[in-house]
């Protein structure tokens, strides 16, 4: 029986006492396209975190195709929400998606021409081949996260995972940023933490809602009711010129 691409089983994480994650159970399948959706606070970047092997949980266990994030660590791409990139630094688009291959090669090792073509090879494949010479600085938000996704694609992982990839750019690219995501998919495994439901739902295979603990849907479609597992609140969706917005009724208490 293939293994799972992710398998995380009764998963607890605390900081300073506070519980941020409860019992958290996933199992994602190879090439499934998850989204983990779930208000401020809810856990969602301290669970891709852990997925990683950047944090470690309280109880339970990881595995990234039978593989603890350690030993899974050359199978794993990863996308943060907040680069850590000083946009000051004089660094090339080419030189940061080779950033990737670091991983690869010995502490003194020059990239080699492989990994040259593999860099040109995926940033081909976000459009910013073109780019290849421009300081990292001199991009849009849009540009540099295709640089950064490049970065990540340069380890060449089974699954890539994505820390709101959308957030500060404009609609346009949301759906071209989708719809490379959407082909990408055909040969990896992707999950992505995202806010943006109004169009998030026509490219993913399901969805997970997670506010402390999580909830898995199997379907793809973000509805009432999922929106209720992840806010934990009555949540109506409704929509101007065709785009939905989700709306949090009144209700008695606050999200933490």
């Amino acid at each position: 029986m293939p293994v799972s691409a992710i398998e995380l089983h009764n998963i607890s994480f605390f900081y300073n006492s506070h519980p941020i994650l409860t019992d958290v159970n996933l199992r994602v399948e190879e090439q499934d396209f998850l989204a983990i959706i779930g208000p401020n606070g809810s856990g969602k970047t301290t669970l891709l975190k852990i997925i990683l092997g950047i944090l470690n949980p309280a109880q339970g266990t990881v595995r990234a195709f039978g593989k603890t994030p350690l030993e899974a660590a050359g199978l794993l791409g990863y996308v943060p929400q907040d680069t850590g990139l000083n946009k000051d630094f004089p660094i090339s688009v080419q030189d940061v998606a080779l950033m990737g291959r670091l991983g690869r090669r010995g502490r003194d090792r020059r990239y080699t021409s492989e990994d040259r073509a593999l860099a040109r090879r995926v940033l081909e494949q976000v459009g910013m081949w073109e780019y290849r010479d421009r300081p990292i600085g001199k991009l849009s938000g849009g540009q540099r996260q295709r640089v950064l996704i490049a970065r990540a694609l340069t380890v060449e992982p089974k699954i890539l995972l994505m820390d709101e990839p959308t957030a500060g750019v404009d609609a346009q690219f949301q759906t071209d940023l989708y719809g490379l995501l959407k082909e990408l998919n055909a040969a990896i495994t992707i999950v992505v933490v995202s806010h943006d439901m109004s169009v998030l739902s026509g490219y993913i295979n399901s969805v997970a809602c997670l506010n402390r603990t999580l909830y898995h849907h199997e379907s793809g479609e973000i509805t009432e009711e999922v929106l209720h597992a992840a806010y934990q609140c009555p949540v109506d969706l409704i929509a101007h010129g065709g785009v939905p917005h989700r709306v949090l009724r009144k209700h008695d208490h606050e999200d933490s």
